[in-house]
């Protein structure tokens, strides 16, 4: 791990600083389809709705400081049971902590947990425009299958989703 970080479980203590980041993507744009930021409550919902979590992890990753600097998941990619062994990935980085090694890290331990949990295949939903987290799905190895042009309006600009995927 990176300088020191960990990431563990998220725990009901976490969920301000996962709303905090989370809200810093929605404001900065270009990593979620969020054009508001999300209420506590709601990022509560959001990680309850990762069942069950032995499953469906939501992390942390804790700096060196013991700072929570990022959140990840691995999420149902479609409710219908012949999808089961196929997750999607999702990760956020703090803003200060970015470029540091984290988003690696982060996705590293999100694949390393769909392995354990025989899972077959990582998917990931990205903007196609994102550079730094095109460039984490290339640097382990995934594929991107999909591409949808003007998927999103942020209110300013159409943005491209891209899609990818990665056979574990």
């Amino acid at each position: 791990m990176t300088g020191g970080a960990i990431i563990r479980d998220a725990t009901d203590d976490d969920l301000q600083a996962i709303t905090d980041i989370y809200n810093q993507a929605v404001l900065a744009g270009g990593s979620t389809a969020d054009l508001e930021p999300r209420t506590l409550e709601q990022r509560r919902e959001w990680v309850a709705s990762h069942t069950p979590r032995a499953d469906y992890p939501v992390v942390v990753l804790e700096d060196e400081s013991g700072r929570v600097a990022g959140f990840g998941s691995l999420s149902h990619f479609h409710p219908r049971e012949a999808y089961d062994g196929v997750v999607e990935l999702s990760y956020y980085i703090a803003t200060s902590a970015q470029h540091h090694g984290y988003g690696t890290a982060m996705v590293e331990w999100l694949l390393d947990a769909a392995r354990q949990r025989s899972c077959r295949m990582a998917t990931a939903l990205i903007f196609a425009d994102n550079a730094g987290s095109v460039a984490l799905m290339h640097r382990f190895g995934f594929t991107r299958f999909g591409f949808l042009p003007k998927a999103c309006y942020d209110g300013s600009r159409y943005i491209d989703m891209s899609y990818w995927y990665k056979e574990l």
